[in-house]
């Protein structure tokens, strides 16, 4: 514009010195860009939120709002299904209606299904503790019947004790008289939900949602073998981390 920076700056008031400065905050952030970078590499779906706890744990004293800054510096995010909202429904065993209370109050269990790279079809019982959102047991098999299930929950019950409740919906591996008289003699009461409402028994349901979005999604499995192991890899993972 044909004006000196000396005579420009003192008609703004401005100091010379603003006109030279570098900031200096991109090469501060620069070792822990590469750890968030590398923390979403190996979370995929963990939010800016869980990510700023994993590098605490890592000894970066940081805090939300920085690794947000960050996180969206390097247009980082976390893709969610929109999902419709369901009629809660009104079942007294629901578990908004009877909710857990205490560690051992209310266990839930449910099915979940994934296909290996064969396209052969296996099955994994998933059973957590709905009061400490724990993880107690992913038993994974080609066939899970009333028997299977009756020898997970006779492990469970030794090594951390029976529950008080039960919560499960009206699968023929949860209704069948095996179980049913099972659980009876060992004064384990049973919390079904209504038919056709998987949102009623929502702590498990919840639970599964990370299982397949965090693990199941993201992997192709050949043998039977690798799917148990990194199975027990992930649920050592969730309950310790």
């Amino acid at each position: 514009m044909g004006v000196s920076e000396r005579k420009a700056c003192r008609v703004l008031g401005q100091s010379r010195s603003t006109q030279r400065y570098v900031c200096q905050q991109p090469e501060k952030d620069k070792l822990l860009v590469q750890e968030l970078l590398s923390l979403h590499v190996k979370h995929p779906r963990y939010g800016y939120h869980r990510i700023t706890i994993r590098l605490r744990e890592c000894g970066w004293w940081v805090n939300f709002k920085r690794v947000y800054r960050l996180w969206c510096q390097e247009s980082l995010k976390v893709y969610k299904k929109q999902c419709k909202r369901r009629f809660e429904g009104s079942n007294k065993n629901a578990c908004h209606r009877k909710r857990p209370e205490y560690k051992n109050h209310i266990w839930s269990y449910d099915f979940l299904s994934e296909r290996l790279e064969n396209g052969r079809l296996v099955k994994l019982l998933v059973v957590i503790d709905e009061y400490t959102r724990e993880c107690l047991a992913i038993d994974v098999n080609r066939k899970i019947k009333g028997p299977d299930v009756i020898e997970v929950l006779r492990y469970l019950f030794a090594v951390r004790g029976a529950p008080e409740y039960i919560r499960s919906d009206n699968g023929p591996e949860f209704t069948s008289n095996t179980v049913k008289k099972w659980l009876k003699a060992s004064e384990v009461k049973t919390l079904f939900v209504a038919p056709s409402s998987p949102w009623e028994n929502g702590y498990v349901g919840s639970f599964n949602s990370k299982l397949r979005d965090e693990l199941l999604n993201r992997e192709l499995f050949l043998p039977l073998d690798e799917l148990r192991y990194v199975t027990d890899r992930w649920q050592m993972d969730y309950n310790h981390y």
